[in-house]
């Protein structure tokens, strides 16, 4: 993490909070790094985007990788467009930044997608890296239901974005069933965001009723959802 970088050392999020973590970036060595942002990405948006550049920058990761989700586990589906529609709209929105990069490993396994499924299958394919997982604060708090975290705990690093209205206090270390270093990898890259408020869903209902969604994505995401008809029903 850049100590210097105002997002961190300006947050005031984090004064006077004290439990004894860490929050600056304590990466294993100077390796190429990749953080792994997933999500359904329906539709992704320019929230997402500035998120991604916000880690590249704050956890200096040498690329971003996007895997777009082919049937999340804990999410309704049936207002997903389809796999292949999201991943075209993620290429689209990704297209002119070299440093970004779309993943359909998820896509391609088809089913019901698991991080721990995917991060083992990025570890293998990338064994020269470091791996960062990309999460908000409100998945942070729920990584003790998440399969496997153990073992996801071991073969990559998590990084946090605080999101406006979270109190980093809620941060509880008992109810993961963890060694104390595995404990302390989950919460140990945390950092302010840009705040940004844009939703996937608040974008589906605009898409709607007709209404732009100019600025909120990507000119060309915009363009696809129009010309495919998406999220009009």
């Amino acid at each position: 993490m850049k100590e210097n970088d105002p997002r961190v050392r300006n947050s005031a999020l984090f004064a006077g909070f004290k439990t004894g973590i860490n929050f600056s970036y304590m990466g294993r060595n100077m390796n190429q790094r990749i953080g792994i942002f997933g999500g359904t990405f329906n539709p992704v948006h320019m929230g997402h985007l500035i998120m991604a550049q916000d880690a590249l920058e704050v956890f200096d990761l040498t690329k971003i990788l996007f895997v777009p989700c082919n049937l999340p586990p804990h999410k309704d589906a049936s207002r997903l467009a389809s796999a292949e529609h999201r991943a075209a709209m993620l290429e689209k929105a990704v297209e002119d930044n070299p440093d970004f990069k779309v993943s359909d490993v998820e896509i391609r396994k088809g089913g019901t997608n698991y991080t721990i499924d995917t991060v083992r299958y990025l570890r293998q394919l990338y064994p020269r890296y470091d791996l960062f997982f990309i999460i908000g604060s409100d998945s942070l708090l729920e990584l003790n239901q998440w399969k496997e975290i153990g073992e996801l705990a071991q073969i990559c690093s998590f990084v946090t974005f605080v999101r406006p209205g979270f109190d980093p206090r809620k941060i509880s270390l008992k109810k993961f069933k963890l060694g104390k270093s595995l404990k302390n990898n989950l919460i140990r890259n945390v950092a302010a965001i840009h705040q940004v408020d844009i939703s996937s869903s608040d974008i589906r209902r605009r898409a709607a009723e007709g209404r732009s969604i100019r600025y909120l994505v990507p000119s060309p995401v915009e363009i696809y959802i129009a010309e495919h008809n998406l999220y009009k029903t």
